[in-house]
This record gives structure tokens, sequence and C-alpha cells, in this order.
């Protein structure tokens, strides 16, 4: 078995043997009382999810070049993709091989994801402001807020560099080409680095340059699609008796999962477990804290890689499948 697959099965067994242990014997029971209604519901806001991302593809393409099915299924591939691969690194890649089969060019298709990933910044960094806001005019515990502050704040200061970067990339471009002569690069090969960097700056342009409407419109399918999607540990905590403010559990799984991508682990599995559980843990219970996260991760995590897994191999084929959890780098 190739290093890949070995890395992705211990990543699904962190993901499961890390709350059942955590949880013990009240494990169990925490999970035969949660009502099937409500799990239900979880994997239909995915299938929900899902769908809008495939709309704000297709909002970022135009309309006429995918079809909605399509798009839902290059979604589910790269959200595969995501969870099956460290860091999810893998998400790109497979994002702009599936579009270059619709016409995309590389730098268009790479312009795009660049574009959703800013989307989805905007959305983290607004809601932590608009929560931060209201926690401090509601007394919100401090613990938090503290929390609350630093995140916003490192979104914020994301966002300021990304801005720096596009205002002074002319100058970046011109003292990289400087550091790269001086590290001995071929001037054939820094041409071509030059000419691929200034095609995904244009492709990204382009994008910006979109009708006003429209980029509201990606921007709103992105917040509506973390909401759902943030709203799953909720109502795992809600249907297991334990209901905290949602403003929480949005922190919590998002700090949670950052620190899953310091396990190097696909999915950020053990280490978002294992955050999730220390956060939680002390304001619901040990076995609830665990069987909430054992629900949560099942939503969010082993269904993205059993629904996408054949689907992936239907668009993209074994090739690219072998290249992303076999040896082969990136």
């Amino acid at each position: 078995m190739s290093r890949g697959l070995w890395l992705l099965l211990c990543a699904l067994l962190a993901a499961l043997l890390i709350p059942i242990a955590l949880g013990g014997s009240d494990l169990f029971t925490q999970l035969r009382t949660f009502p099937p209604l409500f799990l239900l519901s979880m994997f239909g806001m995915i299938l929900l999810c899902w769908n809008l991302n495939a709309l704000r593809l297709r909002l970022l393409l135009g309309f006429t070049r995918i079809s909605q099915l399509r798009a839902v299924g290059v979604v589910m591939a790269t959200e595969f993709a995501i969870c099956a691969t460290p860091a999810g690194a893998g998400g790109p890649l497979t994002l702009m091989a599936l579009l270059m089969r619709h016409g995309v060019r590389p730098a268009q298709g790479t312009a795009i994801y660049a574009l959703e990933q800013l989307a989805d910044l905007l959305v983290f960094t607004g809601a932590l402001l608009s929560i931060l806001g209201y926690g401090l005019s509601t007394a919100l515990d401090s613990r938090l807020s503290g929390l609350l502050g630093a995140s916003a704040a490192l979104l914020t200061a994301a966002l300021v560099l990304l801005g720096l970067l596009g205002r002074f990339h002319r100058g970046l471009l011109r003292g990289n080409g400087r550091l790269l002569a001086r590290l001995g690069m071929r001037p054939a090969l820094r041409r071509s680095w030059t000419r691929k960097v200034l095609g995904f700056r244009n492709a990204l342009r382009d994008s910006l340059n979109l009708p006003r409407l429209l980029l509201l419109g990606v921007f709103l399918l992105t917040a509506v699609h973390w909401v759902l999607r943030y709203s799953v540990l909720y109502l795992a905590l809600l249907g297991l008796d334990s209901a905290l403010p949602w403003a929480w559990t949005f922190v919590l799984q998002m700090l949670a999962l950052t620190a899953g991508q310091l396990s190097l682990l696909p999915g950020g599995a053990g280490g978002a477990e294992l955050a999730s559980v220390a956060l939680l843990a002390p304001l619901v219970g040990k076995s609830k804290a665990a069987a909430a996260i054992l629900i949560w991760r099942l939503v969010t995590y082993y269904f993205y890689l059993a629904a996408g897994a054949p689907v992936f191999i239907h668009l993209v084929g074994r090739p690219l499948l072998k290249r992303l959890v076999g040896n082969r780098p990136f």
C-alpha cells in the first residue's frame, strides 16, 4: 500500500478512535438516543451546501458553460480531494483538472479557486467581527471574546496582506525575478514562471471585474454555505440536549479545524478531534462532547469521503487519484 493510502487510513482511524477513547462507555448511550431526524437533516444540509457551491462555480464560469449537475460533481470531487490529502493540497489540482475539461485555462481555474478562497476569508472575517460585536454588547464569556478577537485580528491581517500584495505585486515580481537570477535559475525558466504568474494575475483581475451584482451573489452563496456547514455541530449538541450558543460552536469548529491542519493528516484528523473535545468537554461533559464531535465528523468528513470518492473516480479517473494519494508529489 502506498504512503498516501496509509496516511489516509491513519486519518480515518484517528478521527474515529479519538472520540471513542475520550467518550468512554457513555458515548454509545449518547449516540443511541440521538434523533435520526436530526442526522438526516444534517446530511440534507450538506447536500444543499454542495448545490450552493455548484451555483457559485457556475456564476464565476457563466451559466452556459457547465450544468448544475456537472458543477455539483466538480464540487463533490474537489471536496473529496481536500479531505483526502494533507492541508487540502489536492483540492486546487482536482478543480483545475476538471475545469480544463470544460475549456477553462489553468490560469483561469486557479483564479477561480483563489476568488472562492477570498470569498471564504471575507465571510469568516465578517462573521467573527459580527459575533465579537454582539459578544461585547451582551457580556459574552471572556474566554470566547478573547478567541474571537484573536481570530478576527488574524483574518483581518490576512486580508490586509492580500490587499498589499495586490497593490504592490509588480515590485514583488521584479524583486522575485532578481532573487531567482541570483540563485542561478535559467532565464528561459524565469520567463516561463513569469508568464504563468502574469497569466494568473490577468485571470484573477478579469474575475474581480465581473459585474458587482454577480460578485455579491457569490459572496451571499458563500455565506449561506458556511452558515449551514457550521450549524452541524450546533444541531449535534441540540440533539444531545446540550445546546450551546451558535457563536460558540462556530468559533470552536474554526479553531478545531485550524488546529487539525497541524496534525499533517488528511482532513485535519486527530488534531481537530482533540482540539474540539478539549474546548467542548468543559461545557457539556466529556461523553456528550465526544458524541457530538463524532456526529459532526461523520457528517462533515466521513460523508464527504464516502460520497465524493465514486464521483471523483467517475469524473477524474484513477490516474489523478493515484497521484493524490500515492507517492508522487503534487
